[in-house]
């Protein structure tokens, strides 16, 4: 079994999206803030991901606080995107393999849900 915590947290720091694929499970769900329905599968999770870490993770980006469980974890996060500030969760799931079943994001102010939305959809239509 895989390290999931300490593996996302190499992942994160090192802006590296194509290692997405190491820790993703099959069956992995993305919950965005900025779409309506839940996300299903690797390759559409691997995406929003990979797009979410182009648009949040700047050098401001940092994780703040962490919880975690046997199979899961929430991550408090701040940054600033675009001169907004915003705070958020990642709140992950992972199964008996360690690999990512679900991807729960939430954010806040306001103000940087609207401006997140419009960067996202800009960097996933790239992608």
């Amino acid at each position: 079994m895989i390290d999931t915590m300490a593996l996302w947290h190499d992942i994160a720091k090192s802006r590296q999206p194509e290692r997405l694929n190491d820790i993703l499970a099959d069956d992995a769900v993305m919950v965005s803030p900025v779409v309506f329905t839940p996300q299903k599968g690797k390759a559409i999770t691997q995406k929003y991901l990979a797009a979410a870490m182009h648009v949040f993770f700047n050098p401001k980006f940092k994780y703040v606080r962490e919880f975690s469980g046997d199979h899961s974890a929430v991550l408090e996060f701040e940054t600033e995107v675009d001169g907004k500030y915003i705070n958020g969760v990642d709140m992950i799931s992972w199964n008996e393999e360690g690999l990512i079943t679900e991807f729960r994001v939430m954010l806040r102010p306001l103000q940087a849900v609207n401006t997140i939305h419009e960067m996202m959809g800009a960097k996933l239509q790239a992608l």
